[in-house]
């Protein structure tokens, strides 16, 4: 994934400092991307020089909004159109799952409970996060899509513990 493309899409979905893109980062695309600030202000100095954002705002202590320029969204739409999805992935959690058959039944029980008590927290995030997004929202579809493969997988992660 391209952090350049994931922070003009933010921005396109609402202009924004970069403290508010790390935030969001957190919040909305957690289970998909981390990005810290160390990540993000280099980028975004990087797209302002490329002509694909601007400043639109500058607030307290030097902080800056900004927005996608009409370049940005062209950029942004190219990407998400015209481009090929990098469909591989980093997953550690994945890896760990398929290779938790090597562990005695004993050790298998307890990472598919560490495991479960980690995916319910995501689901009570999603689902806070749900309640407070307004289902008019274009991105209330992709919280509801974030709760329902974690529910799947808590219910796998509940079979497997219990065998």
């Amino acid at each position: 994934m391209s952090l350049r493309h994931a922070i003009l899409g933010l921005l396109a979905r609402k202009p924004s400092t970069g403290y508010e893109i790390a935030r969001m980062f957190d919040v909305s695309l957690r289970s998909a991307w981390h990005a810290g600030h160390s990540q993000i202000y280099p980028e975004l100095a990087r797209l302002e020089g490329g002509g694909l954002v601007e400043v639109v705002e500058r607030g307290a202590r030097g902080s800056k909004t900004y927005a996608p320029t009409d370049a940005g969204r062209e950029e942004l739409r190219r990407w998400l159109v015209e481009a090929e999805p990098d469909r591989s992935q980093r997953n550690e959690g994945a890896v760990r799952l398929f290779l938790n058959q090597l562990l005695s039944p004993e050790d298998r029980r307890r990472v598919f409970t560490r495991d479960l008590d980690h995916v319910e927290a995501e689901i009570a995030t999603l689902r806070e996060l749900h309640d407070q997004t307004d289902a008019d929202e274009p991105f209330a579809a992709q919280i509801d899509l974030g709760l329902r493969i974690n529910e799947v997988l808590a219910a796998w992660l509940r079979e497997q513990a219990a065998r």
